[in-house]
């Protein structure tokens, strides 16, 4: 064998060696965020439906939660896929001839990519359909009841579905775009069928971060609030306390007494209410045992880090709409002929790629609050061990639209200068000028506006009680009677 052959040989065994190592790292971060989900979501569902006598039941739940398991886990991979990448680009450029981050390249990260692409459409087009239908099924009229019967009315309703969906991009398609090859397109299904239809519901997913991150940005606040101790000044644990104890005895009362009242009582109603207050009271207590540090010290530098989060994600937005004004190139195009380990994506080096790690999570988290505090999805929160597999499957779906449209969110908000690798960057909408200005200027005046109302509105509430309990308590206790607005629950 010539010298020739040996160099292509050792070429190919390379690229062998680089893509076995991909995939088995490709599968244990899968792996991962399988156990971590499948570990969420057996807290989150309801147990009664899984131990049912019916075994045909429990099994087809079992099947819908693995369903909902990989779903759930997809969409952590599409939160977690900017994130990485940014964190990757700056090793890279920190330690680019180290021998022990070799496998951290180009190539595994548009794997990844396109992985997590192949995998959101998977997920939403065909295994969270065939879940909802697989878990309503009971098989065809006339037919041998078990699991087989309804999988095959499950795989009949999935047709059929997809049929519809077809159709219906099919119109859309030469509505928008009234060009015979455009149509023709859509009947390569894998290369350009299901990218058309992951583009609209990434749009979708959009609009609908549109709507919770502004929400979501400003409920942060309440949230951080009721989920730590806030200062004397702000807090009166001493009156909770009381409050909770009058009512409980006042609900054991009713209960060991029912023939003291003229009406019927509904007793299961009283102990889930006692049982309610038992809790709240035992957290009160917690909260009341708090210490100085925790108290005086906690709160306040959570409530600064909120503020200030919140205030660089404004400004950010202000900045690429300034931008976008005086220059057309910071259209999200990204950065032209870049790859990973060449240039930073932050003109801050590091420390600004760090920035924008941390504000993508954040912007996510809020999207979240966001979109379970708004009325429309109010009905869809989960609740702990009391969740039907219906609402964790629609939970599933919902989280995967926000999360897989955050990519194409943060890129469009200019929160990082990254290419969108792979199938994302496909999205024609994203070369819209129109688009991208209308939406970072309808982000800017929404997060504006709900700051503005909610924010200033809470503070004003607190300063009026802690200055009224200042004079005297029942001062305090007038002005929090006087309170017209409902307080927000989360």
């Amino acid at each position: 064998m010539e010298a020739a052959d040996y160099e292509v040989l050792s070429v190919r065994e390379q690229l062998f060696h680089e893509r076995v190592r991909e995939c088995i790292i490709s599968t244990l971060l899968f792996a991962t965020l399988y156990i971590l989900c499948h570990i969420a979501l057996t807290h989150f569902k309801k147990p009664a439906e899984f131990t049912t006598a019916d075994d045909e039941d429990a099994t087809v739940n079992k099947i819908a939660l693995e369903l909902c398991t990989f779903t759930l886990a997809v969409a952590l991979g599409a939160v977690l896929l900017l994130p990485f990448s940014i964190i990757s680009n700056e090793v890279l450029l920190s330690l680019p001839r180290n021998y022990y981050i070799q496998w951290l390249n180009g190539s595994l990260i548009h794997g990844l990519w396109n992985l997590v692409f192949l995998f959101s459409n998977l997920s939403l087009i065909f295994l969270m359909p065939f879940a909802y239908f697989f878990t309503e099924s009971e098989g065809f009229a006339g037919s041998k009841k078990g699991v087989l019967a309804r999988v095959y009315e499950t795989v009949v309703m999935l047709m059929l579905l997809t049929l519809l969906v077809l159709g219906m991009v099919w119109v859309a398609s030469a509505i928008v775009d009234n060009n015979k090859a455009s149509r023709e397109s859509l009947y390569d299904f894998w290369e350009y069928y299901l990218p058309y239809l992951y583009s609209c519901i990434s749009f979708l997913g959009v609009l609908l971060l549109l709507v919770c991150t502004p929400l979501g940005l400003a409920r942060m606040f309440s949230v951080t609030g009721k989920l730590l101790v806030k200062p004397r000044l702000l807090e009166d644990l001493e009156e909770q306390l009381h409050c909770s104890a009058f009512e409980e005895a006042a609900l054991t009362c009713r209960i060991y007494n029912p023939t003291s009242c003229w009406l019927p009582l509904d007793m299961e109603l009283l102990h889930r209410q006692v049982l309610a207050l038992q809790t709240q009271r035992v957290l009160l207590e917690k909260r009341r045992k708090a210490s100085a540090w925790q108290r005086n010290l906690g709160y306040p530098l959570a409530m600064l880090c909120l503020l200030v989060l919140t205030g660089l994600s404004v400004l950010t937005v202000a900045i690429h709409i300034l931008e976008l004004l005086i220059d057309e190139a910071a259209m999200p195009r990204g950065m032209q002929g870049a790859s990973l380990g060449q240039v930073s994506f932050s003109k801050l080096g590091s420390f600004g790629a760090v920035v924008q790690v941390v504000l993508i999570f954040y912007l996510m988290v809020s999207s979240v609050v966001g979109f379970y505090s708004s009325p429309l999805f109010w009905g869809l929160r989960p609740r702990w061990h009391d969740t039907a597999m219906t609402q964790i499957i629609g939970n599933c779906v919902c989280l995967l639209v926000l999360s897989s449209a955050l990519p194409v969110f943060s890129r469009t908000l200019g929160l990082t200068r990254l290419d969108l690798l792979g199938d994302f960057g496909r999205f024609n909408w994203l070369g819209n000028f129109y688009i991208v200005f209308l939406y970072n200027a309808a982000f800017a005046g929404l997060t504006t506006l709900c700051l503005v109302k909610t924010f200033t509105a809470a503070v004003r509430a607190e300063l009026i009680r802690a200055f009224a309990y200042l004079i005297h308590p029942f001062c305090g206790l007038v002005v929090l009677s006087l309170r017209t607005e409902p307080i927000p629950r989360f």
